[in-house]
């Protein structure tokens, strides 16, 4: 093991959040479509023209002018009435639906039109543990549909449960990773009944539970999971070495796994601690609450987690298979004492207990009202519709709240350097109809539909109650 002062590291390159049901009414999306921009290609190709005696011209190559990045986006309110949205999926079956997953413990439809349906798709509300309802982490968290849902009806939720029987004594709460069905010939009911556990994580404590649960573009369906929660990765079912260092357990790690396969689920052979020491599961490690995770919709499809930190940063990462981020040897890309949370050490290893090197975020900022520029970084996507051409390829993402007293989130975005091994750079993505330029709410979520257009996920409050939840549009 070295020591060295830190420095940032390379970035890598590719990838191979009970409470009653809201009863606002809900609020129509407009019915205006917004236009499609595009700068890539002219709509027309010059033809050359030649006689005998003259000489043919190469067809001119066009040039393409990137659009500049906007300093500010509008959010046109598509529907509001929630408790605390944390998640908002596209059905992916041609319907233009969108699915909005509640912390409270809803999941409810959006049509096309962006009116919401006046019966939940799936009520999870008396399975899950009891919420705090000023704040918790426990709850809802996620939804997930199969690659086949069109045709298979087959759905996958993250939800947190009371704790096993002969779960670890003192520990909180058990993460399920639930199968659902629909009910046939109703495509906007999921069976309760048809409840099948794929996976059960036993949490030492509420927080840190990660949220988002996604299918890649190779099928397999990938689950954040926190270092187990606490402060510190220390304490209570968090070894020596933490959590989010020790790959015997799941903590700490973003999984991968394959739900076609075996029972219940099986291990895509080429995760990168099959036959080795470490659990099959993990696909990389070293995280302390990849809240949020993403695929990038085009390009190489890159897997994006926003990691929540500490005490003095944030950070973004892109994903790469068997890769450590550093917690808690790290937070962000400075050496972390748990001892000492509010000082970076000036020196600490740069590699991990076997010798594997730390990787450091692609986009990191400072935390906390002194000088940070919010308290929990949430993750968000990159952009790929067409409405706003200066944000495409962007990664839009944002904070929960300058203050966890004070609903003061606000939105970022960074963009791809020149440079292969510097940090994205970054900088805040005003809101233009806001004085201030910010969300004036708490940021819970954001959401992407089938078309690559962006939503932005809203409370008032910052926990699981009432029915102050809104969903806005990113439009230009």
């Amino acid at each position: 093991m070295t020591v060295a002062a830190c420095q940032p590291a390379p970035a890598p390159t590719t990838a191979s959040t009970p409470t009653p049901a809201p009863t606002s009414t809900p609020t129509s999306a407009p019915t205006s479509t917004l236009a499609s921009t595009s700068t890539l290609a002219p709509t027309s190709t010059p033809v050359s023209t030649s006689t005998s005696t003259s000489v043919s011209t190469p067809t001119p190559v066009p040039t393409f002018t990137p659009a500049p990045l906007p300093d500010s986006v509008k959010l046109r309110l598509v529907a509001e009435g929630f408790a605390s949205p944390v998640g908002l999926v596209p059905s992916l079956d041609g319907t233009g639906r969108l699915f909005v997953v509640d912390q409270a413990g809803i999941i409810w439809v959006l049509t096309a039109a962006g009116n919401r349906l006046g019966e939940p798709f799936l009520d999870l509300r008396s399975r899950m543990v009891s919420l705090n309802q000023a704040y918790d982490e426990r709850g809802l968290l996620g939804l997930a549909f199969h690659p086949s849902y069109r045709d298979n009806g087959r759905l996958f939720v993250y939800y947190s449960a009371p704790l096993r029987n002969g779960g670890p004594q003192g520990w909180n709460h058990t993460s399920h990773i639930s199968e659902f069905g629909v009910v046939p010939g109703d495509a906007n009911k999921a069976d309760p009944a048809s409840e099948r556990v794929i996976l059960q994580v036993d949490q030492p404590q509420s927080n840190h539970n990660a949220g988002t649960i996604v299918f890649g573009p190779d099928g397999y369906l990938y689950i954040p999971l926190g270092d187990g929660g606490a402060a510190n990765d220390v304490g209570l079912g968090h070894p020596p070495m933490g959590n989010g260092q020790d790959t015997s357990t799941l903590l700490g790690s973003i999984l991968r796994i394959d739900i076609d396969a075996g029972e219940p689920y099986g291990i895509p052979e080429d995760n990168p601690f099959v036959g080795k020491e470490g659990r099959d599961e993990i696909f990389a490690f070293g995280f302390r609450n990849p809240f949020r995770i993403s695929f990038d919709m085009g390009g190489s499809h890159e897997l994006f987690a926003a990691d929540v930190g500490q005490n003095l940063w944030e950070e973004v990462d892109i994903v790469t298979m068997g890769a450590n981020y550093g917690w808690n040897i790290k937070e962000g890309a400075h050496f972390f004492d748990p001892q000492n949370p509010g000082r970076s050490p000036a020196t600490g290893p740069d590699v991990d207990a076997s010798g594997q090197p730390l990787l450091d975020p692609i986009i990191e900022y400072g935390r906390g009202e002194a000088g940070g520029l919010g308290t929990a970084v949430i993750g968000g996507y990159v952009y790929r519709g067409s409405a706003i051409a200066g944000l495409q390829g962007a990664y839009v993402f944002g904070d929960f709240s300058a203050s966890g007293a004070r609903a003061d989130g606000r939105l970022f975005l960074a963009t791809r350097p020149a440079e292969a091994d510097a940090m994205w750079p970054m900088k805040e993505l005003g809101v233009a109809t806001a004085a201030n330029g910010r969300l004036g709410a708490f940021l819970r979520a954001f959401g992407q539909d089938a078309d690559g257009e962006l939503y932005v996920l809203t409370a008032d409050v910052p926990g699981p109650q009432g029915a102050t939840g809104k969903i806005y549009r990113i439009v230009p």
